[in-house]
């Protein structure tokens, strides 16, 4: 009787392809990436001459010393989530190295890897802004200046120095903001 049955289940499937993967087809269309970062790149202000920086002034640059642990959240920000930051339990999916930058290249790099970082909905990068004291043996003027920017940028959520494994004081982790695309499971 058995042997019936399964000759009669392989009748019945006879002609049906194996599903080859594992994520069900909703109907819904799917956000058209390109267009997405075409306004995105457009939406950044740039001229041939100079890029313009929108927010990150120095007229007022926050002085910390070289072992100085930076630690900083946007309002709305949960203290668990800095906390995790801080623990290096948010994974940063890019880094960027600023040493032996003057402050304006520095800053111009750091705006433009932000703009990629948000573009590419990366949650959370390392800026690795050193720590070295200057020659006139004041505090170390690009940690101060990252400092002082990131709390100015409108894509930054929090940030806070690294672990000793990624950099220790000199350098951060920074959480950012996304905009969840559609089809996006989170």
């Amino acid at each position: 009787m058995q042997d019936d049955d399964f000759s009669l289940f392989k009748a019945e499937v006879r002609g049906v392809k194996q599903i080859r993967h594992d994520r069900a087809e909703v109907g819904k269309p799917k956000a058209d990436r390109q267009k997405l970062a075409g306004l995105r790149q457009a939406a950044t202000v740039r001229s041939d001459k100079a890029l313009v920086i929108d927010g990150m002034s120095d007229q007022f640059v926050i002085d910390v010393g070289a072992e100085d642990e930076l630690m900083w959240r946007r309002d709305g920000v949960q203290e668990g989530q800095l906390r995790k930051l801080k623990l290096g339990q948010i994974p940063f999916e890019g880094s960027l190295d600023l040493h032996g930058m003057t402050v304006e290249k520095a800053r111009e790099t750091l705006w433009d890897f932000i703009a990629e970082a948000t573009r590419l909905e990366v949650r959370c990068v390392r800026v690795t802004h050193g720590k070295a004291a200057r020659l006139d043996g004041k505090r170390p003027m690009i940690k101060s200046h990252v400092n002082t920017w990131l709390r100015q940028h409108p894509q930054v959520l929090g940030f806070a120095s690294c672990s000793a494994r990624h950099g220790g004081t000199g350098a951060v982790y920074v959480m950012l903001k996304r905009t969840m695309l559609e089809g996006r499971d989170e």
